[in-house]
């Protein structure tokens, strides 16, 4: 029997928490095992930017681990998974991932995520940006990590915010070769191409 495949999901307090839980949502249909881990201030976000219990959304992955326990499986290479995606992300774990900062087992599922060269997708939440953060986002593209701020693709017309947010999920599921509903495609789903008015441009 081929061994289920596992995909590690970390929130972090920055905005946007719905990436996360989207993100879930979306992961139960496919035949992927998901281990989330929160941290405290992704708790407290929660409370702000939904009506949704902290238990409802941990009842949304297969396996949940605390944010303080660094002798959870994820926190050790010999436990295979596809990857990790951080979603939101914010500055401050951004930087401890481009640091190596391990303190909790956010980040040091993160680290070792991209010491056994496997993905890590970051949907980092900021802006502006300092140039602090763009040294560190540049830092972990060096290690082999992606920085996958989610921007809008208006050219799905998303008609709202859940779509937008639906949209930005699972282009970040693409990057593990993962199908996920909802995903509007240039070329495929969004139609032709408007016709230009005027002269045929050369």
């Amino acid at each position: 029997m081929a061994e289920r495949q596992r995909l590690i999901v970390g929130i972090t307090g920055a905005s946007g928490i719905a990436y996360g839980v989207k993100l879930l949502e979306l992961l139960r249909a496919l035949p992927v095992e998901t281990h989330l881990v929160m941290s405290r201030s992704a708790e407290v976000t929660l409370a702000y930017e939904t009506g949704l219990k902290v238990a409802e959304v941990k009842a949304l992955a297969q396996v949940v681990h605390a944010n303080d326990d660094l002798a959870a499986p994820i926190s050790s290479g010999s436990f295979r998974t596809l990857g990790m995606v951080v979603a939101p992300c914010s500055v401050k774990t951004l930087a401890e991932i481009a640091t190596g900062v391990t303190a909790s087992l956010l980040a040091r599922a993160a680290d070792v995520t991209l010491k056994e060269r496997r993905r890590l997708v970051l949907m980092l939440r900021e802006t502006p940006l300092t140039t602090g953060h763009i040294r560190n986002m540049l830092a972990v593209s060096e290690m082999g990590g992606i920085v996958a701020p989610p921007v809008p693709a208006f050219y799905a017309r998303p008609a709202s915010i859940e779509a937008l947010v639906q949209q930005s999920v699972g282009r970040v599921l693409d990057l593990f070769g993962l199908e996920a509903p909802g995903v509007a495609r240039w070329g495929e789903d969004t139609g032709k191409r408007p016709r230009r008015s005027g002269p045929k441009a050369v």
